[in-house]
């Protein structure tokens, strides 16, 4: 199952087939290999430390411009998948572990603003409004990869002006996808949230741990 239990997380779109080697044996008894993970998101790196893991942290660098006519769950499969290359190359005996994460309004990808004026219009926008945050996930281990693409649905409440101006002039969602931060002041912006939670943080760590089984690594 590429997706997550069902009514815990929402769906996943795996951004291409399952791998057709099927599952590995699991490695339980055997130590886990070094672990690293291709993002310098101190979010993705709390939510891999809060399952116990320990692990390096490598950030490559990768041009995240959407391609002309690419969807939000195209590029964030496309742009998981080339961070864990541009690494797992030199780390082959190394689990590699890469996310990107994207929010989409009706389509419509809304990345990082770019400043505080930006951040208030997409606030603007999403407030009221339910959005899709999706997450590309890839992990690669020995010359194999395995992905998945994991999609949420979240609903902001509506908002006064006072209350966007003052959330965004504090600057937390500068350096967010959509313009704010779940797990910081802006979880007092969410009314709702449909599929994984993690996820709208930048890591789906259940879709993490099953993607790891395929590889033949138990992390849990």
């Amino acid at each position: 199952m590429r997706g997550c239990p069902a009514g815990i997380l929402g769906h996943v779109l795996p951004d291409q087939p399952a791998s057709s080697n099927g599952n590995a044996s699991l490695l339980s008894n055997e130590p886990l290999p070094p672990i690293l993970l291709a993002s310098a998101s101190p979010r993705r790196a709390q939510l891999l430390a809060s399952i116990g893991l320990k692990f390096d942290v490598a950030a490559p660098d990768i041009d995240e411009t959407p391609a002309a006519g690419e969807g939000p769950a195209e590029l964030v499969g496309r742009l998981a998948l080339a961070k864990v290359a541009a690494l797992a190359h030199a780390y082959p005996d190394a689990l590699v572990i890469a996310a990107d994460t994207t929010v989409a309004l009706g389509g419509e990808i809304l990345n990082k603003p770019a400043d505080e004026g930006e951040n208030r219009a997409f606030i603007e926008r999403l407030a009221g409004r339910e959005h899709e945050v999706f997450t590309g996930h890839a992990l690669a281990f020995r010359g194999r990869t395995e992905t998945a693409v994991v999609r949420t649905v979240v609903e902001l409440r509506p908002l006064s002006d006072e209350e966007i101006a003052r959330y965004c002039a504090s600057g937390e969602g500068l350096d967010k996808a959509g313009g704010y931060g779940i797990q910081g002041l802006g979880g007092a912006l969410v009314s709702g949230v449909r599929g994984c939670y993690a996820n709208v943080m930048g890591l789906s760590v259940v879709n993490v741990v099953m993607a790891a089984r395929r590889l033949g690594i138990s992390l849990v």
